[in-house]
C-alpha cells in the first residue's frame, strides 16, 4: 500500500517586506522543514521559475496562488497581496498562522 504524501501544511510565520526598490512586495518564508518536504514530494510539478500552486489560508481569507522557491535561503516563498493584507488586517512584522495545500 502506497504512504499518503502530505500536500497541507500548517505553521506560523512572519510577513515580511521584500528590502530594495522592488516596490511593496510582502512575503510569508516557508520553514525550512516544510521546504524541504515540499521540494522532495513535488519537484516534479514545478512550472516556471520553480513555482508551485497553492492554496494558501490566514485567517478567514484562503487564495490561489503559487510559492516560489528562494535560493538565497533554500526554502519557498509565498507573496502576500495587498487585497489579502487589508482584508486580514496585516503588516510586515507580524506574526501569522498559514495553512497552505499544495494543488
Amino acid at each position: 500500500m502506497a504512504k499518503a504524501i502530505q500536500n497541507t501544511f500548517k505553521f506560523r510565520s512572519e510577513i515580511w517586506l521584500y528590502p530594495g526598490d522592488a516596490g511593496n512586495w510582502h512575503f510569508i518564508s516557508i520553514p525550512k522543514k516544510e521546504s524541504e518536504t515540499i521540494k522532495k514530494n513535488f519537484d516534479a510539478r514545478t512550472r516556471g521559475w520553480g513555482s508551485l500552486r497553492v492554496e494558501a489560508t490566514i485567517g478567514k481569507t484562503a487564495w490561489k496562488t503559487s510559492v516560489f522557491p528562494d535560493k538565497k535561503s533554500g526554502t519557498y516563498l509565498l507573496p502576500v497581496k495587498a487585497l489579502i493584507r487589508r482584508k486580514e488586517g496585516l503588516f510586515a512584522g507580524d506574526m501569522i498562522m498559514l495553512r497552505l495545500e499544495i494543488l
